[in-house]
C-alpha cells in the first residue's frame, strides 16, 4: 500500500495517520502481566522484543509528529483525500497479524518523504537567504535521503536518532550543532559531536571536536617568590567573598613566600610539570552566591573562603598557572559551552588539567558539558568540608541502600573530595594555613617584652546569637574566672540577647579578631559551629581551645546540621579533629551540662602555661608540600590501579567485629589508605592473615574485603568505587589497609615524597 504525499496535502493527511497510529499503538501497549489473551506459546524474549518494538515506534511516531507540525506551521494545509484514509484504515483492520511490521514500513517511508520535503523546503529559503557561515553547522546535500545505520558497533545510535527526532528543540544547542530536525543532519551530530552513529563521510570520532588531546607539557612549575599573579586576578573581581580572600592572602603573603623559598631549598631539582588550573568556588555563583556573599559581611560562615584563599596562595607558589571565575556566564566561556541548556558537549578540548571546585560547581559543570562532563570528570577536585563518603558517592549504591541524600551520588573516585580536616581518610585532606602568632611579631617582642603576655580573657567562638542559645549557665561559670568577651553580630537597633556580663565587640574584621586571640587565654566552644578552622588558629596563637564534648555523639541520625550530609561520621565534640590530634594541654573537652566540671577544668587551665601550637599540616609548608604531592601524584584518570602511596607504606590490619577501617587504624597510630585497599582484593590476602576461608565470593559491598566468622565467608569487592575506611557489622572483621603518617602531616606517609 502506497500514501500519495503531495507537498501541499500530505502534512495534514501524515497528522491523521499518526494519530490514528498512536491509537493502534496504545491499544497494543499493555503491561504483559495484564494482557489476559497473549498467545501460550510466546518466550519471554519474544514479549521483551516485541515490547521493546512498540516503545522504539512510540517514540518514532513522536519524532513524526514533531516533524509533521514543524512542516504544516510551514505549509498552508488543504482538505486530505477522505478515500486515502479510508483505504489506509480499512487495510489496517484487514492486517491484523503484520500491523506493527506496516506500521514501521509506512512510518519509514514517511520519514525519507518528509527529509525530502523538508530538504527542499531548506533548500527554497536558502537559495533567497544565504545562511551565515558556522563550521558546526553539518553540510548535506539539498535532497540527500538518509538511512539510520545498523552497526554493532553503535548499539545506541537509532534510539538516539529517535530521541532527536522528536526532541531537537528541547535545547538550542542542537540547533547551534545544525540540527534542523531531519534525519541527515541528526546523523551527522551524532556522529561528528556526540560520536554515538558510525563516523559519515571518512570521518574518525578520536577526531569528536571536544575530546581531549595527549598533552604536551613544555613549561616546568618553578617555585615561585611572589603573589602578584594572583593578585592581578582578583583585583577585578570586587565582591565581599574574593575582597575577604584577597585580603586574607595579603596577610599572610610573607609565610607563603618565606615557605616556598624554604622549599625551593630542600627540594630535589626535578620539577613538577606546570598545570592549567580553574579554581571555581560554585557557592560563590548565581542566586546562592548573591545570598552567600551578603552573608561575609553579617558574620556567616567563612570557613570556605579561608580555604578557597589558601588552595589559591599555595597554587601559586607552586608555579602553577591558574584562572579564578565566581560566576556561571564566565564558566561557560572558560570551558567553551555550547549554548543552550547543557544537553549538547563542549565545543573544543578542555583547555584545564585540573578544575577545583564544590558541590554547587559540580552540578554547574553537569549542566554546561553535556556528555563531555563524563569524559572529564577525572579532573575534577571538590572542596568539601565535611568529606563524602564511597556508599554515598555511588548513586545506584546509594539509592539501593539507604545512602541517598541531596549531596553525593556524583560517581567520582573518593580521594577527589577533599576536605577542610582529615575527617575520613577516604577523601583527600586539603586542609588550609593557620594564620600563626609568630610571624614578624619577632622583632617587635624583642623590644616589647610582655608584647604576648596572656591576660584572664576568655573569647567565646560564635558570631551570630542564635549560637548562644541554652548555654548561659556554662558560660556563666567561665565567666567566674575569666572576663568573658564575645565577637557577635547585631543588627543596629536591636537589643543585645548576650547576658550582661559578657563584652560584645561585635563582628570584627580578621586582624583585630587575631588582636582580641592573642591577649586571651581560653577560647571558648559552644557547640557550634562544628569543626572551623577558628579553633586551630586560637590554639597557633597560644589560647587553650575548651569544648563541649557530645554525648551521645552527633550525626546525621540526631542532628540536623548532619542530617543529609554524605557522611556516617559521630561527632563526639564540637572539634574531634583537636579532640584527637592535638588534645591536652591545648584543648579541654568537658561535659558542659555539668557545671562542676568545667569550673574544674577552667581552674586547671589557668594553672597550665602553653605555648603557641600548630600542627605542620596547618602551616605554609605543610599545605605547600600536601598539595604538591596530590598533584604529582595523584591520577584519577589513569585506568590502571593507584600506585601511591607504594605498596611498602601498606600495613594490613583485620579489625575486630563492628570496627571500621578508620577506627582500627586509628588504634595502631596509623591512617586507613584507601589507594591500598586492592592489594588487600584478592584470596591471598586473606591466607596471609591465616584466615581459613570454606567460600569466597565477590560483592558489591562497601564493607568489603571482609570476613565473616559464621560460616568462614571471605567477601572480595566487586565495585573499586565502594573501597571504604568507613563502615563496620558487628558481623564482620574488615581487612584494613593502614600506613603509618609523617608527623603533623596526616596525609602523607614516610618516604612516600
Amino acid at each position: 500500500m502506497r500514501l500519495a504525499l503531495r507537498p501541499r496535502s500530505g502534512c495534514l493527511v501524515l497528522c491523521l495517520c499518526v494519530s490514528v497510529f498512536t491509537l493502534l499503538l496504545q491499544s497494543l501497549w499493555v503491561p504483559l502481566e495484564m494482557t489476559q489473551d497473549e498467545p501460550v506459546g510466546r518466550s519471554p524474549e519474544e514479549q521483551g522484543q516485541r515490547g521493546l518494538g512498540l516503545r522504539r515506534l512510540a517514540l518514532r511516531l513522536e519524532a513524526l509528529s514533531s516533524q509533521v507540525q514543524r512542516l504544516s506551521r510551514e505549509r498552508d494545509a488543504t482538505q486530505p483525500a477522505r478515500d486515502d484514509l479510508s483505504l489506509l484504515l480499512q487495510s489496517l483492520r484487514q492486517d491484523q497479524e503484520g500491523l506493527v511490521r506496516l506500521i514501521e514500513g509506512e512510518l519509514k517511508r514517511m520519514a525519507q518523504k518528509l527529509d525530502q520535503i523538508s530538504h527542499h523546503h531548506h533548500h527554497h529559503h536558502q537559495s533567497h537567504t544565504p545562511p551565515p557561515h558556522d563550521d558546526h553547522r553539518p553540510h548535506t546535500g539539498p535532497y540527500e535521503v538518509c538511512e539510520v545505520p545498523m552497526d554493532p558497533a553503535y548499539p545506541v545510535c537509532a534510539e538516539k536518532v529517535e530521541f532527536l527526532r522528536a526532541r531537537w528543540q528541547s535545547d538550542p544547542c542542537y540547533a547551534f550543532y545544525g540540527v534542523d530536525g531531519t534525519t541527515c543532519s541528526i546523523l551527522t551530530y551524532l556522529s561528528q559531536i556526540e560520536g554515538f552513529c558510525p563516523p559519515r563521510l571518512g570521518g574518525n570520532h578520536s577526531a569528536l571536536p571536544w575530546h581531549q588531546k595527549p598533552h604536551s607539557y613544555t613549561q616546568k612549575a618553578e617555585i615561585r617568590a611572589s603573589l602578584s599573579s594572583l593578585y592581578e586576578m582578583t583585583s577585578s573581581n570586587s565582591g565581599p567573598a574574593v575582597r575577604f580572600m584577597r585580603s586574607r592572602v595579603e596577610r599572610m603573603s610573607e609565610q607563603w613566600i618565606q615557605a616556598g623559598l624554604r622549599m625551593r631549598q630542600s627540594r630535589n631539582k626535578t620539577a613538577a610539570p606546570q598545570m592549567k588550573v580553574l579554581l571555581y568556588p560554585g557557592a560563590l555563583s548565581g542566586g546562592a552566591g548573591q545570598r552567600f556573599q551578603a552573608m561575609v559581611e553579617r558574620g556567616g560562615p567563612l570557613g570556605e573562603l579561608v580555604q578557597w584563599a589558601d588552595l589559591s596562595a599555595c597554587l601559586t607558589i607552586l608555579g602553577h598557572n591558574l584562572t579564578l571565575s565566581t560566576s556561571q556566564h564566565h564558566l561557560h566561556s572558560l570551558i567553551g559551552a555550547a549554548p543552550g541548556r547543557g544537553s549538547c558537549p563542549i565545543q573544543r578540548p578542555l583547555t584545564f588539567d585540573l578544575i577545583y571546585t564544590d558541590y554547587h560547581g559540580l552540578a554547574h559543570l553537569q549542566g554546561a558539558m553535556g556528555l563531555a562532563f563524563l569524559h572529564y570528570q577525572c579532573r575534577f577536585r571538590i572542596l568539601d568540608s565535611f568529606g563524602t563518603e564511597p556508599a554515598f558517592n555511588l548513586g545506584t549504591y546509594a539509592r539501593s541502600h539507604g545512602y541517598k541524600t541531596l549531596w553525593g551520588s556524583w560517581g567520582l573516585q573518593p580521594l577527589q573530595y577533599m576536605t577542610m580536616f582529615p575527617h575520613t581518610p577516604d577523601n583527600s585532606f586539603l586542609g588550609f594555613v593557620s594564620e600563626e602568632a609568630v610571624r614578624q611579631e619577632v622583632r617587635e617582642e624583642e623590644l616589647e617584652p610582655n608584647f604576648n603576655r596572656k591576660e584572664n580573657i576568655a573569647v567565646v567562638y560564635g558570631k551570630q546569637d542564635y549560637m548562644w542559645q541554652g548555654k548561659s549557665g556554662y558560660v556563666e561559670v567561665i565567666s567566674e574566672d575569666l572576663e568573658t568577651h564575645a565577637t557577635v553580630y547585631e543588627p543596629p537597633g536591636r537589643a543585645s540577647t548576650l547576658p550582661s556580663f559578657v563584652i560584645n565587640h561585635g563582628l570584627l574584621s580578621q586582624e583585630h579578631f587575631l588582636r582580641l586571640l592573642r591577649r586571651a587565654k581560653v577560647f571558648v566552644g559552644l557547640g557550634f559551629p562544628y569543626e572551623g578552622p577558628a579553633p586551630i588558629e586560637a590554639i597557633a596563637l597560644g589560647c587553650v581551645f575548651l569544648q563541649p564534648r557530645f554525648d551521645p555523639p552527633h550525626s546525621s541520625d540526631n542532628s540536623d546540621f548532619y542530617k543529609g550530609k554524605p557522611t556516617t561520621r559521630q561527632i563526639s565534640s564540637q572539634h574531634p579533629y583537636v579532640e584527637d590530634f592535638i588534645g591536652k594541654p591545648y584543648v579541654w573537652t568537658v561535659d558542659t551540662s555539668n557545671l562542676t566540671d568545667v569550673r574544674e577544668a577552667v581552674r586547671a587551665i589557668l594553672r597550665t602555661e602553653v605555648k603557641p601550637f600548630t600542627p605542620r599540616e596547618f602551616t605554609c609548608e605543610g599545605m605547600l608540600e600536601r598539595v604538591h604531592a596530590y598533584i604529582t601524584h595523584q591520577n584519577f584518570c589513569s585506568k590502571s590501579l593507584p600506585t601511591w602511596p607504594p605498596e611498602g607504606a601498606l600495613r594490613v590490619h583485620l579489625g575486630p567485629l563492628g570496627q571500621s577501617c578508620v577506627s582500627v587504624c586509628r588504634r595502631s597510630s596509623m591512617v586507613c589508605e584507601p589507594a591500598l585497599f586492592h592489594y588487600l582484593n584478592s584470596p591471598a590476602a586473606f591466607t596471609r592473615l591465616g584466615l581459613g576461608c570454606s567460600n569466597m565470593g565477590q560483592e558489591v559491598n562497601h564493607l568489603f574485603p571482609a570476613y565473616n566468622p559464621w560460616g568462614r565467608h571471605c567477601g572480595l569487592q566487586q565495585e573499586p568505587l565502594l573501597f571504604s575506611c568507613a563502615g563496620s557489622d558487628p558481623s564482620r572483621h574488615r581487612l584494613c589497609p593502614c600506613r603509618a603518617h609523617l608527623p603533623g602531616q596526616v596525609a602523607l606517609c614516610p618516604h612516600c615524597l
